[in-house]
């Protein structure tokens, strides 16, 4: 390590590039040498410089071998403390190549893993810068390395406060609506995430045309995105009776939601449940017939989204309604709940 940490001192470029694609390769696969390296005086500021440096190939094999040493978990927070922020910042918004935009996404999405890593991320500005370049490259293949990035931020909740305020939950929108179909599942989760607290589940609820957008989400993309899909639409009907509404209205809901809860993972089966649980017939809300067949509810309860969701989760949490059924236990209550939803409700 000595000798190749000589060379990026060195004042040759050759030098520079020489021993940064043997550091880069050392670093790779080994986490002893990561420590290694770590451990070597001035190491990490000095690669650090060479990732500013104008020559590309330079600044990538700076960023790749500063990448292999954020897998180690105990030298994420020292490399966040050289004062990386600002530098990966300005990369990330201006790449001076694809590969090094890449690289620099990576690097962000490794060390952000680590919690105490999230809130400075925040407060240097890298969450706006995060999704400023979501906005400006969508489509790219960029997209995926800044989604990945963004949904480690949004983890902590002051990151997340501070997305909704920079339009993330519109950018995400956008990207699902757009022609990259791989995007619309990672978009999907991190609104998923955002979706956990009270100014994201009201910024998603802002937007025009999301219910059927999360309705689609329930059969498309991967298991996760479904998932979070799911877990949006439930809390956004106990917000609303008209987002309730709104997927009513799309006669495909109710076959999705059947073929959720029999083709789904463990989870999507638990929320395709509740969901199965929540209807509404001239903007009343009806708890459709459970698992077992139990009637529906009626009077003040219907009345009540908040009550219609609590009983909905205290159901799901009953032995009879776990994923331990069957699939071919489930039939008789999606026929029952596809039916209902068909039938004409008697006014009270």
């Amino acid at each position: 390590m000595a000798e190749w940490m000589s060379q990026v001192q060195s004042d040759s470029p050759e030098a520079h590039n020489d021993a940064l694609q043997a550091l880069s390769s050392l670093t790779k696969v080994s986490t002893h040498n990561r420590n290694l390296l770590a451990q070597t005086q001035d190491a990490i500021p000095h690669i650090l410089a060479l990732s500013q440096s104008p020559s590309t190939l330079t600044q990538t094999l700076s960023l790749s071998v500063l990448f292999n040493l954020s897998l180690n978990p105990n030298l994420k927070q020292s490399l966040v403390e050289a004062n990386i922020i600002h530098h990966l910042n300005s990369i990330i918004f201006s790449p001076s190549s694809p590969q090094a935009g890449k690289l620099a996404a990576f690097l962000l999405c490794s060390l952000a893993m680590l919690v105490k890593n999230k809130a400075p991320f925040g407060v240097a500005g890298t969450v706006e810068v995060v999704i400023q370049a979501l906005k400006s490259h969508s489509n790219s293949s960029a997209a995926h390395h800044l989604l990945s990035s963004l949904s480690e931020l949004v983890q902590f909740h002051g990151n997340c406060t501070l997305a909704i305020r920079a339009g993330a939950v519109l950018a995400l929108v956008q990207i699902m609506e757009g022609p990259a179909r791989d995007l619309a599942g990672p978009s999907l989760a991190i609104l998923g995430l955002m979706a956990r607290f009270e100014e994201g589940i009201q910024a998603i609820r802002a937007v025009d045309g999301v219910v059927g957008l999360l309705v689609d989400g329930l059969t498309s993309g991967c298991m996760v995105s479904r998932e979070s899909a799911a877990e949006i639409l439930i809390t956004l009907f106990a917000a609303s009776e008209e987002c309730l509404r709104e997927a009513a209205r799309k006669h495909e809901f109710s076959s999705v939601l059947a073929d959720l809860s029999i083709r789904g993972s463990d989870k999507a089966r638990q929320k395709a449940g509740v969901l199965m649980q929540i209807d509404t017939h001239g903007g009343q809300f009806g708890l459709l017939c459970s698992r077992r067949g139990s009637p529906c509810l009626r009077g003040s309860e219907m009345r009540s989204p908040s009550r219609q969701l609590q009983l909905a989760e205290q159901q799901k949490h009953q032995k009879l309604l776990q994923d331990s059924l069957p699939s071919w236990a489930l039939l008789p209550s999606i026929f029952c709940f596809i039916v209902c939803r068909h039938l004409p409700l008697r006014h009270m």
